[in-house]
Formats: structure tokens, sequence, C-alpha cells
């Protein structure tokens, strides 16, 4: 998602697939679709090795945002709160809600559905 909350790119994966693992393919889909894209926030989720393997193989500088929830309580985080709202607004598309969709493939094009409806509201 860029910085107002719409979609570049989306990856459906099984469900054991580690988000750390699917990054390296997410980053060689933006890499070929959205090439002026240079900085990424992330949760702590993508720590460690994989952030200095993007930046040197996909040249994207990884930010990693995490949260001290345990030590000062709930309190939104400026730009990952964006994608948490984006997240919050595609729950009321009742095809994201639950998982109905049998292939990858339509699973990503609900999501790519539910943006353009939020698009098409902003207008």
């Amino acid at each position: 998602m860029d910085k107002n909350g719409f979609l570049i790119a989306v990856m459906v994966t099984i469900a054991n697939v580690h988000d750390s693992e699917a990054a390296y393919l997410l980053m060689r889909v933006l890499k070929e679709m959205c090439s002026s894209v240079k900085n990424i926030l992330a949760d702590g989720g993508y720590r460690g090795e994989l952030v200095d393997n993007i930046r040197k193989k996909f040249g994207y500088v990884i930010q990693v945002v995490i949260s001290a929830y345990k030590e000062q309580g709930f309190r939104p985080i400026q730009k990952r709160w964006i994608v948490e709202r984006t997240f919050s607004w595609m729950d009321y598309n009742r095809r994201l809600y639950r998982n109905y969709e049998l292939t990858f493939d339509s699973a990503e094009e609900m999501v790519k559905l539910a943006t353009i409806r939020l698009l098409l509201r902003k207008i």
C-alpha cells in the first residue's frame, strides 16, 4: 500500500508460508510493477537478514516498525495506522471477511476489487 492506503501489489499465499519468505516473491512483483518505490514499512516479523537481503537484491529500504504495546498500552503508530485502517475498510467486503475463494488468483482479484471499491468511494 502507498502512503494513502491504496494497494500497489498483492500476494496471497497458503497459511504455512511465513511472511518473511513470501516477501522475496512480493518484492520481485513490486519491482516489475512499480520501480519508484524506495522505502517499505514493515512490522516486527520482517527483521533480521531479510532487511539486508532485500536491500542488496532489490534496492528497497525496509523500515521495521515495532510497537511498544506492552509497555505503553495502545497507541497508533502513524504510518502503520494507514495499513491497519485500510485492512479495516476491506473487512466491509463480504468476500474478504471469510475465505470463500478456491484459488490464489481469485483471492488476489477479490482484494483488488475491494481496493477499486475504496478508490471509487473517494471520487
